[in-house]
């Protein structure tokens, strides 16, 4: 029998039941964008910029419609605080209300908030 052999014959394996370490992520915190209500901002403007900037179906983003007009706010979309923030810019960024019968250049009363 070669040396080698002799080694490998000899070979001892060892375990242990000590388990592998834990690796635990991080969450970020989550925050909510909210908009306002107010009496100048059409609904199709409000619902066009939901769609667009949030993602919402149509049926969603009427929904929330009503809800911002009923409730003087809602709550339209929760992520990451960086989505957020640029959610919020977008939807405060999204340009005059061309569905109005008179112009609203102001944006829609939009800010993020963390969520409980």
């Amino acid at each position: 029998m070669s040396d080698i052999e002799e080694l490998v014959q000899q070979e001892t394996i060892v375990t242990t039941s000590k388990p592998a370490p834990v690796t635990r992520t991080k969450r970020q915190p989550q925050y909510t964008v909210i908009v306002l209500n107010d009496d100048l901002h059409t609904f199709a403007y409000v619902i066009d910029a939901l769609c667009r900037v949030c993602g919402h179906s149509l049926e969603d983003a009427y929904r929330l419609a009503v809800e911002i007009d009923a409730n003087g706010q809602a709550a339209v979309w929760t992520g990451a605080m960086e989505v957020a923030e640029l959610k919020r810019d977008q939807i405060i960024g999204f340009g005059s209300d061309f569905y109005a019968e008179k112009p609203v250049t102001f944006p829609l009363g939009c800010f993020i908030e963390p969520l409980a």
